[in-house]
């Protein structure tokens, strides 16, 4: 199967964690990185021959993605890659606003100095792969780790749990949004306000800086999913 940029392959290796953990996996990783976009049909058929695996497997699967989100099944057409609307992903965003920027207005409360340090080295790493030019998944994986980091620092197990929950939907709306041309450049700049409103320790500011991220971001999401 090929899809966009580059070969996705989805054989999965015969090691200790379960074959459907696998497959799942890696087809979540795919939806993610979008090799397989918005509204790519998903053929148990095919998906069987690349994987390797059941049938059984593959609609276990597909089940768990639909659960989160990330696939949908349409009558008489199967499973897609789930295709969010302009509502949905507004809505996605606006939760998403609202926690994250409680996330960064507790950060400056509750933070210790290693918190502070991890943040920094983790935003000096979303700096880093994106001067480099890095790829999405790069991107993804820096931001995934600043993300962690506020989190950590934040210490409110409720916000993370929420988050947790809209996470694959969320990493999909990110993907989209760095593939518009000088997106990651600006999200650079605007994580930066969030980091230097928490080093003055301005609660406030980092909240609104962390939302104002988030609302940029949703333009640029839905633009690039449009």
């Amino acid at each position: 199967m090929v899809e966009g940029t580059g070969e996705l392959s989805l054989r999965v290796a015969r090691v200790a964690a379960p074959v459907r953990e696998q497959v799942r996996d890696l087809l979540r990783q795919a939806i993610v990185d979008l090799q397989l976009r918005p509204g790519h049909r998903l053929i148990e058929r095919e998906l069987i021959e690349e994987t390797g695996v059941s049938r059984t497997t593959i609609r276990e699967v597909l089940r768990e993605l639909a659960a989160e989100g990330l696939v949908t099944t349409i009558p008489q057409k199967g499973a897609i890659v789930a295709l969010p609307t302009a509502d949905e992903a507004a809505e996605i965003y606006e939760v998403r606003a609202a926690l994250e920027g409680l996330a960064a207005w507790r950060f400056v409360t509750h933070a210790s100095e290693a918190d502070r340090a991890a943040l920094r080295t983790a935003f000096a790493e979303v700096e880093r792969v994106t001067v480099d030019g890095g790829d999405i998944r790069a991107m993804l994986q820096a931001k995934n780790a600043f993300y962690k980091a506020l989190l950590d620092g934040a210490g409110n197990a409720v916000i993370r749990s929420m988050l947790a929950g809209l996470q694959a939907r969320v990493s999909v709306l990110r993907s989209a949004s760095l593939t518009r041309p000088g997106r990651p450049a600006e999200a650079v700049a605007e994580i930066r306000a969030v980091v230097d409103a928490m080093e003055a320790g301005d609660a406030d500011a980092a909240a609104a800086a962390c939302a104002a991220h988030v609302e940029a971001a949703a333009q640029a999401g839905l633009e690039a999913l449009s």
